[in-house]
């Protein structure tokens, strides 16, 4: 173990609330960087629980694993552990980068998780504007995790939270003129090139003959393209026989979908609790024929 990775792990901090303990910036690939650690939150005595693997949002530039508001007593109060992820960030890397990140931090989960009282083979993965494409794109084009020695069938389900470049190529190509800012922002995350738009748009890797996670894609319902965008993705899951639902969160805007998320009484919740429960049941074992 090199010194500069033993000094992040001397770092790593444990501590107990009252019913939860909180483990921080675990190292995940091997490195000092501290674009690549993650925090795991487990309920007190956790043991074989679901997982969620979180990812913050923050135009692939900027943001934080501690901004989870009120995400990890919801998650774990729920019987989930919960874990959230830092990745390293555009334009200093290339989207690649980030989704290798996301991807090598789910192989460290699935291979330690069991410590903290986590269930490796119930894995879900989640998270917030650039956050959710990144779960998105690591859930549909499987290159990222098999380069893990993982695959899909490791993936419990996904449920990305209000994002619109599900076809970034498209996203960009249509953008209004007066939204120049934004058409900045992604081609700042996805190139100048339709070619590099749409090797890092979900979208692009749906097809027949897969066998893809669950998705719930959770949208802005006042905000067209996602909806436009969450819509289209979940109907190509669906054609090539995969499953996805959509969930539009009305009365919400971009911030608010991520900041109520766990909060008592809010409706996008209550759809990724049942999303949860619904495919978080351990795979049944055959009975021996009599």
């Amino acid at each position: 173990m090199g010194k500069s990775v033993l000094v992040l792990l001397l770092l790593a901090s444990t501590a107990w609330s009252a019913d939860t303990q909180v483990t921080r910036n675990l190292p995940y690939a091997g490195t000092d960087s501290r674009r690549q650690v993650l925090d795991i939150y487990a309920p007190k005595g956790a043991k074989d629980l679901p997982v969620i693997v979180w990812m913050h949002g923050g135009g692939w530039r900027i943001g934080d694993k501690l901004l989870v508001q009120n995400k990890p007593k919801a998650f774990t109060d729920q019987g989930y552990v919960f874990v959230s992820i830092n990745y390293r960030f555009v334009p200093q890397h290339e989207m690649n980068d980030l989704a290798t990140d996301v991807a090598t931090a789910i192989k460290w989960v699935h291979t330690n998780i069991a410590e903290y009282g986590g269930r490796p083979e119930t894995i879900f993965v989640g998270g917030h504007s650039a956050g959710a494409h990144l779960s998105a794109l690591v859930c549909s084009d499987e290159s990222y995790l098999k380069s893990q020695g993982l695959s899909f069938d490791n993936i419990a389900g996904c449920f990305p939270v209000d994002t619109a470049t599900y076809d970034a190529a498209k996203l960009i190509k249509f953008l209004d003129r007066a939204q120049s800012s934004r058409t900045e922002l992604y081609t700042n995350a996805f190139g100048d090139t339709a070619e590099s738009q749409k090797k890092y748009s979900p979208i692009t890797y749906i097809k027949q003959g897969t066998k893809y996670p669950p998705f719930l894609l959770l949208h802005v319902a006042a905000r067209p393209d996602a909806t436009l965008m969450s819509n289209a993705f979940a109907k190509a899951v669906k054609d090539a026989g995969g499953e996805a639902e959509t969930f539009a969160a009305k009365g919400k805007d971009h911030g608010s979908i991520n900041k109520d998320l766990g909060t008592d009484g809010d409706e996008p919740t209550k759809a990724v609790f049942a999303f949860l429960k619904k495919h978080a049941a351990k795979p049944q074992q055959e009975s021996p024929s009599n």
